[in-house]
């Protein structure tokens, strides 16, 4: 119980100072992009603000990644705009409250464990597709715009790259956020502001439940959305931890963060809110900013509804030119530019799979085709490569009649053709010995390899022995082999 506690006090306490100012930096950062991704779901601006501050309080205390913020999403509203447009908010916050169940459910299941499935590749192409991402999502605000806001941008972008090099204390981006607000409010320059994005709301979240029959019906519509949600979300927030875990040099438990994201989304659900996730640009602004706690995802929430409903004439004077900066800058951030000198290095079959992953999402705006793609491939190449390293060696025996085949390698589907090819079955030894001490069979179609083989050296008169089998593999053979069983030896050309 003392060592809890102490966890406890070091992941909410043990880095105040800067995990307070990174949640404001965030918070600032979460705004226009809560407001974008409601509009993008086709629901009023609340919605996705509520969500935001609902999940990233409630992920503070039951995440188990301390220092990621997780919110409303791009990819999560994706998925979710034509259930709105279909059949309105209330079927969208049950499917958000259904999405919550089952995300505890995979939590308890205990499928974190899999993301060890997920090539270095596949998160390189990951991070390298959200850095292009959250630069693509910044240039509507510098199409057909005035000259102040490209000053001003680039005033943010000087501020962000300098201000680190005279002091840390204090973080970069909620400098230039102060700075150009300032500007902008002294000199009323043309720019594009926070309270031009849309209806800010004037009232905390109430708690309610969604207004919807409950019928099998209702289930059925809510049913595939809140399946898409979950992995999406689940997803996006595991590769997220896989980041963060990178960027801070600590562990993290999947499995608690996977049932923690259902525990938000349901809190979110309640409250008006639609479903979210771990936002890998907020979170690399949140690192970058010092944040490294639990308090810095608590504050970060807890700042957003305050500067949402108490503070909105200061709030709504925030230039979009700042917040863009700040985005500019995580996405030159987040982007693994080693990635592009490592090509010349590493595997080409490496190199293919981080690009195609980072083309398909940038493709379809949409994570889970990209990292789908990209693990098949990943699972494709290594298939392929293991395959090649399957062999067999023949040693001719003293008296001329027998001869002794060495095989070596690991004997599945996609090397067992390989396999069989490699023996002489013509060569006309009255005795074979097959040692298989160095080779190993995993599935049903290498048994049927061994049972060709065989089969083809007795067709031709010889006496047929394996030897070296280990535990596993003679365990297979025995279990579904046919050579050694005369009733099914026969259905193999007998």
């Amino acid at each position: 119980m003392t060592f809890d506690l102490k966890r406890l006090r070091a992941e909410w306490f043990g880095n105040a100072r800067g995990d307070v100012l990174a949640g404001l930096v965030v918070a600032l950062a979460l705004i226009p992009e809560a407001i974008a991704f409601s509009i993008i779901a086709g629901v009023d601006p609340k919605v996705g603000l509520y969500a935001s501050f609902c999940i990233a309080v409630t992920i503070a205390f039951v995440g188990g990644r301390p220092g990621m913020i997780s919110a409303a999403t791009g990819a999560m509203a994706l998925v979710m705009a034509d259930l709105v447009k279909d059949h309105g908010l209330d079927y969208l916050l049950a499917a958000t409250l259904l999405t919550g169940v089952l995300q505890i459910g995979m939590g308890l299941l205990r499928l974190g464990r899999y993301m060890r499935f997920i090539s270095r590749s596949v998160m390189t192409g990951f991070v390298n597709a959200l850095a292009i991402l959250i630069f693509m999502a910044q240039t509507p605000e510098l199409i057909g715009v005035t000259w102040q806001t490209y000053a001003m941008v680039a005033a943010g972008l000087a501020m962000l790259v300098l201000w680190p090099r005279l002091t840390k204390a204090v973080p970069a981006p909620l400098i230039a956020i102060a700075v150009l607000t300032a500007v902008a409010m002294l000199t009323g320059a043309d720019v594009r502001t926070v309270g031009d994005m849309g209806q800010l709301p004037t009232e905390l979240p109430a708690f309610a439940l969604p207004n919807v029959p409950l019928t099998l019906d209702t289930l059925w519509i809510i049913l595939p959305v809140a399946i898409t949600l979950c992995f999406v979300g689940l997803l996006e927030s595991l590769l997220t931890a896989a980041i963060v875990d990178d960027l801070t040099d600590t562990r993290s438990d999947k499995n608690v963060e996977a049932r923690g994201q259902g525990i938000a989304n349901i809190v979110a659900g309640l409250f008006g809110g639609m479903a979210g996730c771990a936002m890998i640009g907020q979170s690399v602004i949140n690192v970058t900013s010092g944040g490294r706690g639990r308090l810095s995802a608590f504050v970060a929430g807890s700042v957003l509804l305050v500067l949402v409903v108490a503070l909105q004439e200061c709030l709504v004077r925030i230039p979009m030119a700042a917040l863009v900066a700040v985005m500019i800058m995580v996405s030159v951030n987040t982007f693994d530019w080693r990635s592009l000198t490592r090509i010349r290095t590493v595997p080409v079959g490496s190199t293919i799979v981080m690009l195609v992953t980072t083309a398909t999402i940038v493709a379809t705006h949409d994570l889970s085709k990209g990292v789908f793609v990209g693990v098949l491939l990943s699972a494709v190449f290594f298939v392929r490569k293991i395959a090649r390293h399957v062999g067999v060696s023949v040693e001719p025996g003293a008296d001329g009649r027998t001869r002794t085949y060495h095989a070596h390698g690991q004997v599945f589907f996609a090397s067992a053709d390989r396999f069989a090819r490699s023996f002489d079955t013509g060569a006309g030894a009255e005795r074979v010995v097959i040692d298989l001490t160095r080779a190993h069979f995993w599935d049903l179609t290498a048994v049927a390899a061994v049972d060709k083989v065989v089969m083809r050296f007795r067709r031709a008169g010889a006496d047929v022995q394996l030897i070296g089998l280990n535990e596993a593999s003679a365990t297979l053979i025995d279990r579904l082999g046919r050579h050694d069983k005369p009733e099914l030896a026969a259905q193999l050309g007998h």
